[in-house]
C-alpha cells in the first residue's frame, strides 16, 4: 500500500469518509440523530466497536445541545479530557469547562471528611449556579458519585458523558448510570477514557457550530 500525501485540511474530510465506507462494508447501521457523536469516536480511536458499545437514553444530544446554548459548565474528571475538549463554541455562549479533581483543596476536604476526591470533586459540581454537563473518561468513582448524590437529592445534572475506561468497577458505574433517569451517554463495556469523553462533547459542539 503506497503513502499518499493529503493535504492538512482535507485529513479530516477524508477520515470521515473512510469510516463512512468501511462502516458500510460492515453492514452496521448508526442511528442518524447521533451519526456526529459515533463517527467523532470511532474517529479519534479508530475502534469501530463504538458503533454497537455507545448507549444514548432518549433525546440526551439534544438536551446537552442546548444546555451550552444556555452556557452551561462543563465538568470533567480529568485535566486531560479538559484539555481535549475545544472551548470555543462553550465559552462563546458563556459556558466553562471546569475540572476540580487537582484543586489542593478538594484533595484536603476528600481526606477531612473520608471521602473520595472524586465524589468532592462531583460535589462541588452539583453546587454550580449554572446548567453542568458531566464528561467522565477515567473514575467510575466519579460516576458512582453523581449517582449517588442525584439518589440523595443534591445533583441534578443536564447530561453525563460516561465513558471510563479500565477494568474494575467500571461497568458496574456505567450500568449503574443507565439505570438512573440521568440522561446520559455510555460507552458499555470496558472501552472509553477521557480522549472519548472530550471527543463525544467536541462533536456534540461541532454541529451547534454548523448549524449557527
Amino acid at each position: 500500500m503506497a503513502f499518499k500525501e493529503v493535504k492538512p485540511a482535507d485529513i479530516e474530510k477524508k477520515s470521515f469518509e473512510i469510516i463512512t465506507e468501511e462502516l458500510r462494508e460492515m453492514g452496521k447501521t448508526v442511528d442518524p440523530r447521533y451519526e456526529h457523536i459515533v463517527k467523532r469516536c470511532i474517529h479519534t480511536s479508530a475502534d469501530f466497536e463504538y458503533a454497537d458499545s455507545l448507549y444514548f437514553s432518549e433525546g440526551v444530544d439534544s438536551k446537552i445541545s442546548e444546555a451550552i446554548r444556555q452556557g452551561a459548565c462543563i465538568v470533567t474528571d480529568t485535566a486531560m479530557a479538559r484539555s481535549g475538549i475545544n472551548k470555543k463554541t462553550i465559552e462563546y455562549f458563556g459556558g466553562q469547562v471546569l475540572c476540580f479533581i487537582a484543586d489542593p483543596t478538594v484533595a484536603e476536604e476528600a481526606k477531612e471528611r473520608g471521602l473520595t476526591r472524586s465524589y468532592v470533586s462531583m460535589e462541588r459540581a452539583s453546587k454550580l449556579d449554572r446548567p453542568v454537563i458531566v464528561a467522565v473518561g477515567n473514575a467510575p468513582t466519579a460516576l458512582a458519585s453523581i449517582c449517588r448524590l442525584h439518589e440523595e437529592g443534591k445533583f441534578d445534572p443536564v447530561a453525563v458523558i460516561g465513558v471510563p475506561v479500565g477494568f474494575v468497577n467500571v461497568v458496574e458505574a456505567k450500568e449503574m448510570l443507565m439505570e438512573t433517569d440521568i440522561p446520559c451517554i455510555v460507552a458499555r463495556g470496558r472501552k472509553g477514557g477521557s480522549n472519548i469523553a472530550a471527543c463525544i462533547i467536541n462533536a456534540i459542539q461541532y454541529r451547534i457550530r454548523r448549524e449557527a
